[in-house]
């Protein structure tokens, strides 16, 4: 284990949860030396106090040896709020519907940060029937590829996995699809807000020169 509960952080959540530390002792059934022991870098709490630790703190033993306390917000599970992560170790993706602790290997991922395509990175949507065809302009080799793509409705994920030297296209669903999100292994997460009335035409597309220009007269036009 390359990581353990701190002194700093037992103390935090004691403070935080307003208690002392005999109360603290009390719970765990350790004297109040003890837990100042802890808090003052002076001894570990041993394993098996891990669990009983977190309970006392209400939180999970990740939590706990991470440090980083996970309040989700996201009550209403509105999947239009998804994260997703990715290990840069090993490829494995990780979807969630709030904030969420989330390891892999070893490293506590942290969640992707979508930005809107570039020039790099067209897509290209097309209505077939009652799917969306999405299309991706973006080499597929095997050191530089999309790896995944999925789309995204208030209460549904739709996620297909691609790989290196396949196609970057995929076939979703088009019922309440209002974003759509792209993974480049190498430029990360890319994203496109499915346009109102975009189930009327028969192609929509990203235009990263049209954004692109506006977002100069605006600047020029607001500094």
């Amino acid at each position: 284990m390359n990581q353990y509960v701190t002194g700093a952080v037992i103390k935090g959540l004691r403070e935080k949860n307003r208690m002392t530390q005999l109360q603290l002792a009390d719970r765990l059934g350790v004297s109040d030396k003890t837990v100042s022991k802890w808090e003052t870098g002076k001894g570990y709490p041993d394993i098996t106090l891990l669990e009983p630790i977190a309970e006392a703190f209400r939180i999970s033993v990740a939590e706990l040896i991470s440090g980083a306390t996970v309040t989700n917000a996201n009550v209403s599970a509105n999947m239009l709020r998804s994260r997703f992560y990715v290990c840069p170790v090993c490829g494995n993706i990780i979807h969630s519907m709030g904030e969420a602790l989330v390891h892999c290997h070893g490293l506590q991922l942290i969640p992707l940060e979508a930005e809107h395509s570039d020039e790099g990175h067209m897509i290209f949507v097309e209505r077939a029937e009652d799917e969306y065809l999405i299309q991706i302009d973006h080499p597929m080799t095997k050191s530089h590829y999309i790896s995944f793509i999925a789309a995204l409705s208030s209460d549904g994920l739709q996620m297909i996995k691609l790989y290196p030297e396949g196609e970057a296209q995929a076939r979703v669903k088009i019922s309440g699809v209002k974003k759509i999100f792209f993974y480049c292994n190498r430029d990360g997460l890319f994203c496109l807000d499915v346009k109102k009335g975009i189930d009327d035409r028969e192609r929509s597309y990203d235009d990263y020169r049209e954004r692109l220009e506006l977002e100069r007269a605006a600047k020029s036009l607001f500094g």
